[in-house]
């Protein structure tokens, strides 16, 4: 297979970084310094060890859960070549280094997959190379440009290249589309077959089926049955395994990165929420758009899972880790069956235990710090996933069918994920309105909320869901929706106001989508999508709290 052409400084760069001890007449910081610098990297995620309620697993489905954990694993591998292409080199360069730091930066390499640090804007604490905005699935001398100018004079190439399963490589003077199960045939081929052996071991017919279909697809590239068949999961076992969300993707976000959420049902609390599925249509036709752009067409299916997960792979590992999911991300499926939502629970109590907790504790005023309620941190996760199933998604512009996500490129992720957060908000007041929420506790969702924001700016504005954070903060700072206080470096929630921006908010980047417009989503983005000043004060006062969980899975 062809593979894409590095630039030889890239390497040079790296093996220079921090592969041998620091020389005393160096201007490098001194040893102490920097192992107390990389001791706070790693700090700022706590480790912890996870439960998993297995009582509903039978002896067979724990043989089936160890197959997709091997599976799992071996998208870790894919991932970390995704992510960048000589990743497996400078990992090994760093623990043949004879570096003072080699032990640290091997936990940090593992951390982030990668010698970037992924909550400070990709800033690369190994060596001195930029991460590529195209990861390892493009050319990393490749340009937007290049790309966009090879499409113009190849017609016949788009499709291929735009695909979210292809890599694009370098060949000789030429640019070209490789279909993922060509580039990863090793692990693909690996990986199918691991999955035929749990859909012959597991008595769930609707596991089988999606296993044996997804199977099929790391072969052939084709997906959409496979996304169809997960949708009818009803097992004891949900598990999303393929190629998935497009966040590493910063040069167009048009391909999916590799990932596994292996993870057990818990059917009572699925039970619960299932309540909330039946107003979806209404929460379509709720939002404060014009009903000409409003998406009526999506299937209304949306099952809601809660789910304790046993094992991750690939784009759910590094770095922060992923609290819940809505799938599939096709559009076609979406239309025809909706889409599911995934709880995973015991992230999110270790999360609200370990961070959430902490933080609001810090930054809310006395006055209001009783009105914070963990069922709205629960809440608000939920729906930011049903929201994500919610407004334009396939759109028309000058008579052409396309989508949002391709109109809106590398912005899309950062409009996205916002969009979910404040929609999340707008729909659980919508859903007080009707008495399915208790109204009595609107102020203690408005204040979790407000909250909640402190926690994803501190990924970064870089990074989708800091970004989305990030303007939603600054929208309301604009609109008065709190106070702010100096002295104590404290928040006052403004409730009427409040309630009014979230309305406004979701008008405004709801239309950014249902127009398509690029050049507004990046408008929007330089205005409000930085972090305010105060909030990077705040970030340093809240220093000792963990930014994220480094999770420990218990061994099957």
């Amino acid at each position: 297979m062809i593979k894409p052409t590095l630039i030889s400084l890239v390497m040079i760069g790296l093996l220079n970084g921090c592969s041998k001890p620091e020389d005393p007449t160096s201007t490098e910081a001194p040893y102490t310094q920097m192992a107390q610098n990389y001791q706070h990297m790693l700090d700022r995620f706590v480790d912890i060890d996870m439960q998993a309620d297995l009582s509903t697993v039978s002896d067979q489905d724990i043989q089936v859960l160890k197959k997709l954990i091997q599976v799992a694993d071996i998208l870790d591998i894919i991932y970390l070549k995704q992510t960048y292409e000589d990743n497996p080199k400078i990992r090994q360069t760093i623990q043949d280094s004879t570096s003072p730091h080699q032990q640290a930066l091997l936990a940090l390499y593992d951390l982030h997959y990668g010698p970037w640090d992924t909550l400070e804007a990709d800033k690369p604490f190994f060596g001195q190379v930029k991460r590529p905005d195209g990861a390892g699935v493009y050319p990393v001398d490749m340009t937007r440009d290049e790309f966009n100018q090879w499409i113009a004079s190849h017609p016949e190439d788009e499709t291929a290249f735009k695909s979210g399963y292809t890599v694009i490589v370098r060949d000789a003077d030429k640019l070209k589309a490789i279909p993922y199960s060509q580039y990863y045939a090793k692990e693909l081929q690996a990986a199918a077959k691991l999955m035929q052996e749990a859909a012959a071991l597991t008595q769930d017919k609707s596991l089988r089926i999606f296993l044996l279909k997804r199977a099929d697809a790391f072969l052939n590239d084709q997906y959409r049955d496979s996304e169809m068949a997960w949708m009818d999961l009803n097992g004891s076992l949900e598990v999303a395994i393929g190629p998935y969300e497009t966040y590493t993707d910063k040069l167009f976000g048009y391909k999916t990165f590799f990932e596994a959420f292996i993870t057990v049902r818990n059917p009572e609390d699925s039970a619960k929420l299932a309540v909330y599925k039946k107003y979806l249509t209404q929460m379509e036709l709720n939002l404060p758009i014009q009903d000409e752009y409003k998406n009526l067409q999506r299937g209304a299916e949306s099952p809601i899972s809660v789910v304790d997960q046993v094992a991750g792979g690939g784009d759910n590992k590094p770095g922060v880790q992923t609290v819940a999911f809505n799938l599939p991300n096709d559009e076609y499926v979406r239309e025809i069956k909706g889409s599911k939502k995934v709880m995973l629970k015991n992230v999110l109590n270790a999360k609200y235990q370990a961070i959430m907790q902490p933080i609001s504790s810090l930054i809310i005023n006395k006055a209001q710090q009783p009105l914070l309620m963990e069922k709205y941190f629960f809440n608000e996760t939920l729906f930011h996933e049903l929201s994500h199933g919610l407004g334009p998604g396939n759109i028309t512009l000058n008579g052409q069918q396309t989508s949002v996500s391709e109109q809106l490129k590398e912005t899309y992720s950062k409009i996205e994920e916002g969009k979910a957060d404040v929609m999340g908000a707008y729909n659980m007041l919508f859903l007080m309105d009707k008495g399915e929420l208790p109204n009595a506790e609107r102020q203690n969702m408005l204040v979790t909320y407000f909250a909640g924001l402190f926690r994803s700016m501190r990924f970064g504005v870089h990074e989708a869901h800091g970004a989305g954070a990030a303007f939603q903060y600054n929208f309301f700072k604009e609109k008065q929706a709190f106070t702010f206080d100096k002295q104590t470096q404290t928040y006052h929630v403004n409730f009427v106001e409040l309630e009014m921006a979230i309305r406004d908010l979701v008008k405004e980047v709801t239309m950014i989508q249902a127009l398509g417009d690029y050049q507004a989503a990046n408008a929007f983005l330089t205005q409000y999508a930085v972090l305010a000043d105060e909030v990077a004060d705040i970030n340093q006062k809240m220093a000792s709290i963990p930014t994220d969980i480094k999770p420990h899975y218990p061994k099957l």
